[in-house]
C-alpha cells in the first residue's frame, strides 16, 4: 500500500504531430515507455509519444493532481514555463 505523501511527478511528453500529454507517476521514465508501448493513456495509442519535454516533482499524488490540473487550464504556449516557475 502507499502512502499519502509518496513523491508523485508532473510529466508533459511531446507525442506525434507535435501534440503534448501531461499526467502523473512515481516512476516518469517507466511511464513514458509505457506511454511508448501502447500501455498508456489512450491518446497516446493514437498520438504516441516522442520525448519527455518536462517534469517536476511533487510531495503527494493528490499535490501533482492539483498541478496537473492547473497545466490542463493553460494555452500550449505556456506549458513548458509552467515548469520553471
Amino acid at each position: 500500500m502507499k502512502r499519502r505523501d509518496t513523491p508523485y511527478w508532473l510529466y508533459l511528453l511531446e507525442c506525434e504531430g507535435g501534440s503534448y500529454y501531461a499526467g502523473i507517476a512515481l516512476d516518469v521514465e517507466q511511464r513514458f515507455f509505457d506511454h511508448v508501448f501502447g500501455r498508456g493513456a489512450r491518446y497516446t495509442r493514437a498520438y504516441p509519444p516522442v520525448k519527455i519535454l518536462a517534469a517536476t516533482l511533487h510531495g503527494s499524488k493528490g499535490e501533482a493532481l492539483k498541478a496537473e490540473y492547473a497545466l490542463k487550464q493553460l494555452a500550449r504556449s505556456e506549458k513548458l514555463a509552467f515548469f520553471t516557475q
